[in-house]
């Protein structure tokens, strides 16, 4: 049987991903914005790592 953690996350996954979501569409938009002829691809790659480096942080913060 799932433990009641497992099963609450279960129940927000879809909304944690469209958060996600919408915090990258943010930075997008300020890149457009601050950028013009934005090469796109690589803005989101940017936006993409610094997103994973703010989660790392968070996770060692969290968990220390």
């Amino acid at each position: 049987m799932a433990k009641i953690e497992d099963l609450e996350l279960e129940a927000h996954r879809g909304q944690i991903t469209a958060d996600v979501r919408s915090l990258i569409e943010k930075y997008r938009a300020i890149f457009d914005w601050d950028v013009p002829d934005i090469d796109q691809a690589a803005a989101d790659r940017l936006i993409l790592i610094e997103v994973r480096k703010a989660l790392n942080e968070i996770e060692q913060k969290l968990l220390d």
